[in-house]
Parts: structure tokens; sequence; C-alpha cells
């Protein structure tokens, strides 16, 4: 439980005058081949295809797509292939008004993709993807004046080199870094010492630290990087944060839920767009907004085909209570 006294956000966000940017994402564009199917198929087994879409997704990219949505400023870092997907994963962002000019473009380079293969009963997914190897960016590749020019920071940990440069540079700069983690990659130890906020796929915490009790395991992590703010997402369990020694559980929202493909993107653009909309806030009320923004963006097929207006974020946030 929250306890008798609300935990305000444990990290100061720049004013808006002080930055071009709200927020900027250094990570994964893909598109997504999405794939529903009536159920998920047996070994050596043949269905129809209910629905077939080629469809934007990426876990930062969409983050960041969440927060444009929601009105926030956003800027993109990260490689695109010089192929056809390449060219529709810049337009999506784009069309969204995502500022793509500090992203680059890889000459010979396929953009990275996957194939996702959706339950038609649940709304449960299932994902297959690839990544051309140079796509991969170095330390030295990462625009450090880019880096700096949002207001907060948020990162994924496919390529743990490059976020540690952006985010050492970002928290040197007064900037606070979010990260959207998932699995233990070598150099994940170094790059959490510079985050502020750590939001884990629900694997990763018991992973890490080998407890088996979620509590115990957001303790150790917190504990060990001094992370002031440590949560981990559980589908449609909602969510389990400990932050400045306090732990609790926020739940999730009950939406009709299509497909859950980038809920967890939609989670971190919705914390960090709960951060900018109220940066003297509560940390319950933040996750709460992102919780909401999850859940919506379950009501259509796709990564981002949910993402919700500020109105609609507003609407079930108020239907709640």
């Amino acid at each position: 439980m929250l306890g008798f006294w609300p935990v305000r956000l444990p990290f100061q966000i720049p004013p808006t005058a002080s930055r071009p940017f709200d927020i900027v994402g250094l990570g994964l564009n893909s598109i997504d081949l999405v794939a529903v199917v009536a159920e998920y198929p047996a070994a050596n087994s043949k269905q129809r295809l209910q629905r077939f879409a080629r469809l934007p997704g990426g876990q930062i990219a969409t983050a960041l797509s969440v927060c444009a949505r929601l009105g926030w400023k956003a800027r993109y870092i990260g490689s695109f292939g010089d192929d056809v997907f390449g060219q529709l994963s810049r337009e999506s962002l784009a069309s969204e008004g995502v500022d793509i000019t500090a992203s680059r473009t890889v000459s010979g380079a396929t953009n990275q993709f996957a194939i996702v293969l959706v339950d038609a009963r649940s709304g449960e997914r299932t994902v297959l993807w690839d990544r051309h190897p140079s796509l991969t960016m170095s330390p030295a590749d990462v625009p450090l004046e880019a880096v700096t020019s949002g207001r907060m920071l948020i990162v994924d940990c496919h390529e743990t080199a490059a976020a540690t440069e952006a985010a050492r540079v970002a928290r040197q700069a007064g900037v606070p870094t979010v990260i959207d983690i998932e699995r233990v990659r070598p150099g994940i130890s170094e790059l959490l010492q510079h985050i502020d906020a750590i939001i884990a796929a629900e694997s990763f915490p018991g992973e890490f630290t080998g407890y088996e009790d979620m509590g115990r395991a957001l303790e150790a992590l917190a504990r060990e990087f001094g992370a002031p703010l440590v949560c981990v997402t559980l589908g449609a369990e909602g969510s389990l944060t400990r932050c400045l020694g306090r732990e609790w559980r926020t739940p999730a929202f009950q939406v009709d839920c299509v497909d859950t493909t980038g809920a967890g993107d939609a989670f971190r653009g919705g914390f960090v767009a709960g951060c900018l909309r109220a940066p003297d806030g509560e940390v319950e009320d933040v996750l709460r907004y992102a919780n909401a923004v999850a859940a919506l963006n379950c009501r259509a097929l796709g990564a981002r085909g949910g993402l919700p207006t500020p109105e609609e974020v507003e609407q079930l946030l108020y239907a709640k209570f």
C-alpha cells in the first residue's frame, strides 16, 4: 500500500522553456507484420489468418509516439534502414509529429521488422523479430546535443553502450532518465547506474536479481543502482512500484482488448507523459495515468493502433472513480 502520505516524483524535470523538446528517446523502431489467428497455432498445423496488417512499432518509437499524441514535443534518436520498411517507419514517426532529424538512415541495411502473432481470443501476442547488424549504434554515434535537447530522456536496453552514453550525458545535464528494460544483456549494470526511473518487463527483476518475490527483486534493484523509482509492468495485473522506500501496486484498467502488442511501450510513454503533465505530482497519479494509456492502446491492432488522445485518457481516469 502507498501509506498515509503521498509520494512525489523523486526527480526534478527542467522547466518547459529550458529545452526545445519535452522528451527525447534513443532506441528501437520497427515495422510489425501483424497476423491475427483464431487460436495460437500448434506445430505442423495450418489455419487461415483472420487479419493481416503492416504496422509501425518498436519500443522507443512507440513510447515517443504516445507522448506526441498526448501533446508533448518528442524527438527520436535511432537508426533506420534504407529500404521500404525504413521509409514506413520514418513516416510513421513524422506523421505523429515526432522529430527525426537526430536519427540516421543506414545505407544497405534493412530496417528492423517483426512478425507478430496475435491470438484473437485474448489479444495476447508472440513476437519474432530481426535486426540488421549495421543498424547498431555505438557511443560515438550518439548525438550528444540532441540527447540533452529534451526535458526527459528515455532509452531501451537493446544497445547498452549507446544508451549508457546517452543516459550519462543526460544526467550530467540535469535531465531525468527513464529506461524500458526487458532482459539482461552485457553492460546492463553500467547502464542502470545512470537511470532515475527503471521500468522493467515482468521477467527482468527476477532474472537479474535471482529473487522470485517481485517486491524483494525491486528492492534489490533500487538498492544496487540507487534508482529513486523502480517499476515492473504486469500486464492485466497492472504494475508494481518501489519509490523512496515505499511499495505499492497500481491496478490495470479494463478495456475491450484487441491486441496487447505495444502495451508495455505505451505504459512507458504514458509514464513520461504523466511526469511532464504534473512535474510536481504524485507518483501514484503518474502510474495510474500510465496504466490508463497502456490499456487504451490495446483497443486496436498493432503497437500503436489504439494510441489515445489526452481527452480519452482523462475520460478513463474519471470513469474509474
